[in-house]
């Protein structure tokens, strides 16, 4: 087996491939091999992944009345078709040519503010874990919520499918409903959502979904091959006007140990990210370590981790910490936008 560290650009290609966006993994193998358009990625604000800047920077003009031909590649503004039989790629070398002057800025100051609806499948199940286990109702704190859409998962209707089972998870009125496939022999948790007492988000880049631009960034995000998350998102952007979940402004690890104080006592705290952990450093993940040990010093911690690992594998971990001892469990695989889930607990 090679030592040799992957290249952040044939990682990127081979998540594309895993999420199923043949559109991307293309266009990132031409990045890789065009090393005009490797240092114009590499513009991003440290810490950001610069494919998905730059894919997104590309997207939002597109998004944004852009007449190139590059738009005939993207199914969501093509009708939903994906052009198999041309190559994408000299396109889109012209296009940031072209507007190389407008993606400059937004590739040098926009961060990911993704908001993947899909993974609520996920938290549905995770949630229904720690349920299971610290009692109800449960008090939530994410990390990195961004706009705030996955601080409203139990708002989301989910029905796992196994060829010809299908199991629909009991929430009233849902706005949405999201299709996962179950993959394995085990199912995860699908009785009634647990109680929320109180669910607060801590985020570093808060997304205001009343400015245009805003939102048309949060569109811009989502890959344009990956079939239904459009509409999840639009679905999602109503229900958080109508609600508006607390965001709190801020480092979260600045914001943490305030938000973990302020928890009753007498309930069960739950901390959560999704996709947000890669983007911290080593120190950082130290730091969130230590405040959640020494939370659990005074009261049971429940986390849930939903992040890709080096082998680019990406999994549902439920960390426990009390009085010191912190114990881990993966809970299940899972596709990085939900479309999957394979549970690994009874």
């Amino acid at each position: 087996m090679s030592d040799k560290p992957v290249d952040y650009w044939d990682f990127f290609i081979a998540d594309a491939k895993r999420a199923d966006s043949p559109l991307y993994a293309r266009l990132a193998e031409g990045v890789r091999d065009n090393r005009d358009l490797r240092a114009f990625a590499a513009q991003v604000k440290q810490g950001q992944p610069s494919a998905n800047i730059l894919f997104g920077a590309v997207h939002y003009l597109l998004l944004r009345g852009a007449d190139h031909p590059l738009r005939r590649f993207y199914p969501n503004l093509n009708g939903g078709q994906r052009i198999e039989n041309e190559d994408p790629v000299p396109h889109f070398v012209d296009f940031v040519t072209r507007y190389r002057d407008e993606l400059q800025p937004l590739v040098a100051t926009k961060v990911t503010n993704t908001n993947e609806v899909g993974r609520s499948a996920h938290l549905h199940a995770a949630f229904r874990a720690v349920a299971k286990e610290s009692g109800e109702p449960l008090n939530l704190i994410e990390i990195g919520p961004s706009a705030g859409l996955n601080l409203l998962w139990d708002r989301y209707g989910v029905r796992y499918r196994r060829s010809a089972e299908i199991f629909e998870l009991p929430v009233p009125d849902p706005v949405l409903v999201i299709d996962c496939e179950l993959r394995g022999e085990k199912n995860p948790p699908l009785g009634a959502s647990p109680q929320v007492a109180s669910r607060v988000g801590l985020e570093l880049n808060p997304v205001d979904l009343s400015d245009p631009g805003q939102r048309d960034w949060l569109r811009a995000l989502v890959w344009p091959d990956t079939r239904g998350r459009f509409e999840r998102l639009e679905a999602a952007l109503k229900a958080h006007a109508a609600i508006r979940p607390e965001i709190r402004s801020g480092s979260a690890l600045d914001l943490l140990p305030d938000a973990l104080r302020a928890m009753p006592e007498d309930q069960p705290v739950c901390i959560y990210h999704s996709y947000v952990i890669y983007q911290f450093s080593a120190e950082m993940k130290e730091a969130l370590e230590a405040i959640l040990t020494l939370a659990g010093l005074r009261r049971p911690v429940w986390r849930i981790a939903i992040e890709g690992r080096a082998d680019a594998s990406n999994t549902i971990e439920m960390i426990h910490y009390h009085d010191g001892v912190r114990a881990a469990q993966t809970l299940a695989l899972c596709h990085p936008h939900g479309r999957w889930i394979e549970w690994l607990q009874p």
